[in-house]
């Protein structure tokens, strides 16, 4: 039986962040108290979380070379989709008008609330957007950074940028089509499907899995063959998410409650409710959506999204594409230490509160 330590893997992954940013502070303070106070947001914003990105990484290199010979360098090669992850929920919390991530006050809030406090000139919210956007594409290219200076020879880690990169467009043009879609109003299954796929399923496992097998030098079809695994993972994954943006615990979730339902996201779950309520209860549904909600509200418009029987069916595929991932998995030529941890990472994936 293979032993592997998550916390103490979420503790490494937080050294090298630290440390890598400590680095970027050394860097950044001749610019002055300013710069300081962006690298102060920049460590909130890379603290906590699940870290699957990470683990993923680390077990797709695993899974083709059950040998890691710099423990260092793939640890700064895992670390760098964390610091990705932490840009796009910058970037993302700013674009949904989110007031809050992890229990504390999102990038754009946070910095807004100081021009606020300051007494300073202009519009508060504008300087916090700025703010956001700034921060977030700088994570963005200190990610590409940790990368490709991870301590790999050039040509694995030149394997691992390229997928990298292009899982940087996918995410990138798969937020472009969720805004897109929000601001039509409107989005069938296959659509939200899509949008789920690109904005989020890929980018959390899938590909993670595939730039860690880069690294290690996989071939083709065994990228293939963790394609196979990671897609419909990373889609029972985002499903997971899409359930606990409506019907998750504030106190674990760190978002209020039905955050989802007054962003308006149109999810997966959204459409298959939109789709299998009464014209009634789908319009009212409909027309809730992004809107600001009482809790009330948010206990109607959850009622009414369960009584459809859109919450079971999300379930139920669920662990239809769970199942098939670890089918999939079980079939794949990998090695045998990394399919026990990858399996169980599966079930953590999908199976979690938060």
């Amino acid at each position: 039986m293979t032993t592997w330590d998550p916390a103490a893997f979420r503790d490494e992954v937080q050294e090298v962040l630290d440390t890598f940013l400590d680095d970027r502070a050394a860097e950044l303070a001749p610019l002055g108290p300013d710069a300081t106070r962006l690298i102060a947001e920049a460590r909130t914003a890379v603290r906590g979380g699940k870290r699957f990105r990470a683990a993923f990484c680390h077990w797709g290199y695993r899974a083709i070379q059950p040998r890691v010979d710099d423990t260092a360098a793939l640890a700064r090669a895992c670390a760098s989709l964390e610091m990705l992850h932490a840009s796009a929920l910058v970037h993302d919390d700013y674009m949904d008008a989110s007031d809050t991530r992890r229990g504390r006050p999102a990038t754009h809030r946070a910095f807004e609330a100081e021009h606020r406090s300051a007494g300073w000139r202009g519009d508060p919210a504008q300087y916090g957007a700025a703010a956001a956007i700034l921060l977030g594409d700088l994570q963005l290219g200190w990610a590409g950074d940790m990368l490709r200076h991870s301590g790999f020879a050039h040509d694995e880690v030149a394997a691992g940028l390229r997928l990298f990169e292009l899982c940087r467009n996918e995410v990138i043009a798969g937020q472009f089509l969720d805004v897109s879609v929000q601001a039509r109003g409107r989005a069938d299954v296959d659509t939200a499907m899509t949008v789920l796929r690109y904005k989020s399923a890929k980018y959390s496992i899938e590909r993670p899995l595939h730039i860690g097998a880069g690294l290690a030098g996989a071939t083709g079809p065994q990228l293939d063959q963790l394609t196979r695994f990671g897609l419909p993972l990373g889609e029972a994954f985002q499903l997971r998410d899409d359930l606990l943006g409506v019907f998750g615990d504030p106190e674990e979730t760190g978002k209020p409650a039905g955050d989802d339902l007054v962003e308006g996201k149109r999810t997966v779950l959204v459409a298959l409710a939109l789709d299998a309520a009464p014209q009634a209860q789908a319009q009212r549904l409909d027309a809730a959506l992004g809107t600001p909600l009482t809790p009330a509200d948010v206990d109607e418009l959850r009622g009414i999204i369960e009584d459809s029987g859109a919450r079971a069916q999300v379930e139920e595929v669920i662990g239809h594409l769970a199942d098939r991932a670890v089918d999939a998995l079980q079939a794949a030529d990998v090695d045998p230490a990394a399919r026990e941890v990858l399996t169980e990472l599966a079930a953590a994936a999908t199976q979690r509160t938060v």
